[in-house]
């Protein structure tokens, strides 16, 4: 039988001292404080479990196939076959676990097969595998359960989105926000820098069947209609720049500014 498990198992192993990387915490140093938002950036993503948490996505969202690593319709893949592959070289079941527990996004499951006495771990959502089909997401049934879907953007792709719709790119799914980051129980579900948000109008969607997934860390997915992966400009409520200038339904003819 396999169970959901959370993600605070320890291993019985030693760890190899020399090649294993340090987990330690970096200390502040106040004398940096001036340093600018994207120099913090540069200096997180050289973390050790940040560097872990981008290998793991690499690999379960987007590579497991082409590199050689089984990975089920639900997206797990064995913990013992990730960490064979040699950019997991010298992290061991611990690290990913303290990966799995601290990220902030919640964008890993581990599941244990008791059976087998396997432990896999899974990205909850980002999938470009067409393999990975079978997510076991709440479905959303009625707009009641989703009061906000929004898609964070770059301005400078809308003329293309108002042309052709939103698009899942090369991923399985469509990704959308439950409200703006910040804002209580958004964890997930849009890129950083987003400087447009395009709001769905769920009631008009789910009536002309676009199907909507929660998945455990509150991100909404779609197929989009008939699964073909966009969703048109015509199930768009409003498209807001962060500013608050309302850019669709045309502003020439609905003269309104509205905080996003």
């Amino acid at each position: 039988m396999l169970m959901s498990a959370q993600a605070t198992t320890r291993s019985t192993e030693e760890s190899t001292p020399i090649s294993r990387p340090s987990f330690e915490r970096t200390r502040n140093n106040n004398s940096n404080s001036s340093r600018s938002n994207r120099n913090k950036d540069l200096r997180d993503n050289n973390l050790p479990t940040v560097r872990l948490s981008k290998a793991l996505a690499w690999l379960l969202r987007h590579n497991a196939e082409a590199q050689g690593v089984a990975i089920r319709p639900d997206g797990y893949v064995k913990i013992e076959d990730v960490l064979k592959h040699p950019k997991f070289k010298g992290y061991t079941f611990d690290d990913i676990v303290e990966v799995v527990n601290t990220n902030d996004k919640k964008r890993f499951q581990i599941l244990e097969d008791y059976e087998e006495n396997k432990k896999y771990i899974r990205a909850v959502q980002g999938h470009s595998i067409p393999k990975v089909a079978e997510l076991d997401h709440e479905e959303i049934t009625d707009a009641s359960q989703l009061p906000v879907a929004v898609h964070g953007t770059s301005s400078s792709k809308w003329e293309l989105i108002k042309s052709k719709g939103l698009s899942r790119m090369n991923r399985n799914h469509i990704h959308l926000a439950v409200g703006l980051p910040g804002e209580d129980g958004v964890i997930s579900g849009m890129r950083q820098g987003s400087d447009l948000y395009i709001y769905i109008d769920i009631t008009k969607a789910l009536r002309d069947g676009i199907k909507f997934y929660r998945t455990a860390n509150n991100v909404i997915l779609s197929d989009g209609q008939d699964g073909n992966g966009v969703i048109m400009p015509q199930y768009f409520a409003r498209v807001v720049k962060s500013s608050g200038e309302v850019i669709y339904p045309d502003p020439s003819k609905e003269n309104t500014t509205l905080h996003p």
